[in-house]
Formats: structure tokens, C-alpha cells, sequence
């Protein structure tokens, strides 16, 4: 399973990285703040992952 980050809609709130600091890192890129992802998550994580999926304002995780 791969979780996927819309760089370019991400407005770098951080709930993803407060829901799976494993999976997701915030970073500073031309001076604004993005989400990236860091690792695929295991199945043990999937709920915290659909949590921060849900919780996002702009929409901008999927997974594939």
C-alpha cells in the first residue's frame, strides 16, 4: 500500500505527521511548509493513516 501526498494542494496544517510521524515528515520548501511521506505504512498503521486521510482540510493524501 502507498499513501500519496498532493504537494502542490498540502497547506502544511501537520495533522497527517501528528496522526503517523512514521509515515508522514513536514518540510520547508521556497519558504512554505508541505508534507512529505517518508515510508509506506504497514498494516498496523492503516487506522492512524485513514485518520489523518479523514482529518486533512484540503483532501491532499490518497492511497494507492
Amino acid at each position: 500500500m502507498k499513501v500519496i501526498i498532493d504537494t502542490n494542494t498540502c497547506i502544511g496544517c501537520g495533522s497527517c505527521v501528528a496522526f503517523e510521524p512514521k509515515v508522514f515528515k513536514m518540510v520547508e520548501e521556497n519558504g512554505e511548509d508541505h508534507a512529505i511521506v517518508i515510508a509506506d505504512p504497514t498494516e498496523d498503521m492503516m487506522p492512524n493513516i485513514e485518520d489523518a486521510l479523514g482529518t486533512c482540510p484540503v483532501s491532499a493524501i490518497s492511497i494507492d
